[in-house]
């Protein structure tokens, strides 16, 4: 992981995002939680509606989403989030630096943790019929503060420590949203196998592993010499996300 980037001073406004239809733009103060908000108003915001946390170390925000499948096969969203939130991230960096997934949640920048994506539906919601809503939420590190500011992330980095010299969580949050229409633009016409792929290509597997995502997002691992795949379930592994620390609220250190 690189260290020693330019720090942006402290307290730098964030301008007004600068989004395309559908969306619309629900902004927080710093100490609010996008995830958390976008659920509670997501049955009368309707699809299209960002919540957006203005921060100075982190890009936090939460996305409505309105499928129109079951719910155990519409969490394949998700997917559709990461890869956004991907390229999103790689149309910043600087030249070279690898962006990958650790499945299902967790984003790293040349190895190190900056963060992850969440979804949310409804409390009750039934599996086998579509769900009022589904949130998509994520949360970038910008910055690392204080004590950690100096390449000092045991497990995580940042995206200044990485290089991505002038990108806020503004650019970031446009960036995504952007991205997104594409990455469901390529899912309606191409089918769910152009987001899977995408997906995939982001994911370290070992030497003779087989990768795929079944109809339900979740992540099947055939390894060389085995005729059965190990199926690891999606909805399971969003319960508790790997990259979120449950005590501070915010990106694993």
């Amino acid at each position: 992981m690189a260290v020693g980037a330019k720090r942006r001073k402290r307290g730098q406004p964030e301008r007004v995002l600068d989004l395309p239809p559908p969306y619309r733009l629900v902004p927080l103060r710093e100490v609010g939680d996008a995830f958390e908000h976008a659920r509670k108003i997501a049955p009368t915001g309707g699809a299209g509606t960002l919540v957006y946390v203005g921060r100075f170390d982190l890009a936090e925000f939460a996305v409505v989403l309105e499928p129109e499948e079951p719910l155990r096969a519409a969490r394949r969203a998700f997917y559709a989030g990461m890869v956004a939130l991907a390229e999103a991230l790689a149309s910043h960096a600087p030249p070279e630096r690898p962006i990958a997934f650790d499945w299902p949640d967790a984003i790293r920048v040349d190895g190190g943790v900056v963060g992850g994506g969440q979804l949310g539906w409804p409390a009750g919601a039934k599996e086998e019929e579509p769900p009022d809503w589904l949130v998509f939420a994520a949360m970038i590190r910008t910055v690392a503060m204080g004590e950690y500011s100096a390449g000092l992330l045991p497990l995580g980095t940042a995206l200044e420590t990485e290089g991505f010299d002038g990108v806020d969580s503004a650019r970031l949050v446009e960036s995504f949203a952007r991205h997104l229409m594409l990455v469901t633009d390529g899912w309606r016409d191409l089918g769910f196998g152009a987001v899977a792929n995408a997906y995939l290509s982001r994911l370290p597997r070992d030497a003779g592993e087989v990768l795929q995502l079944d109809g339900e997002g979740s992540l099947l691992v055939r390894r060389k010499g085995e005729a059965s795949a190990e199926r690891r379930g999606l909805a399971d592994a969003l319960a508790a996300p790997a990259w979120l620390d449950a005590a501070t609220g915010t990106v694993v250190r």
